[in-house]
């Protein structure tokens, strides 16, 4: 299966209030409009997956990070037959390394959330499914999603074969 590939990157900082904390931003365009997201975005014709990250995290926030500072969690598949152009395949990516402060942009509003109250209601279906142990430090995630008819909700999840 070739599907279009993007990035997801979830910046991650300590605080001293509320424990680890993650960027996540509220999309203003596109896929996904209205919901909350991880930062990202696609890879373009002649790019790393790790150089689409590093671009995506700048146009998306203005934060400026290193390839070498993203760590790379998992892959993820996402199907949806009732709207192919829609699927895609995801590089998952965490990273606690940057500099400057995120921005408001035309596609995204910023925020950074305490990884114990995440707004799941808010995001796509899968989030919650694997999200949250990313968040705590694992990796090794590789699934495909299949949503249903409704664009929204997960009607299947299974492992992705690793090549």
């Amino acid at each position: 299966m070739n599907l279009p590939e993007v990035c997801a990157v979830y910046m991650m900082r300590p605080t001293a209030t509320s424990g680890t904390e993650v960027l996540l931003g509220h999309k203003r365009t596109g896929l996904g409009l209205g919901r909350i997201v991880g930062i990202g975005g696609k890879i373009e014709r002649g790019e790393t997956v790790r150089e689409g990250a590093v671009r995506e995290v700048q146009e998306e926030t203005g934060l400026l990070v290193e390839a070498s500072d993203l760590v790379a969690v998992g892959v993820l598949d996402y199907l949806f037959p009732s709207q192919p152009t829609w699927s895609q395949r995801s590089h998952v990516f965490t990273c606690t390394a940057w500099t400057g402060e995120p921005v408001e942009t035309d596609e995204i509003v910023p925020k950074w959330y305490s990884i114990d109250d995440i707004p799941f209601e808010r995001m796509w279906d899968d989030a919650s499914r694997w999200l949250p142990g990313i968040l705590r430090g694992n990796s090794g995630l590789n699934a495909i999603f299949t949503f249903g008819d409704d664009l929204a909700t997960v009607v299947n999840e299974a492992p992705r074969a690793v090549a």
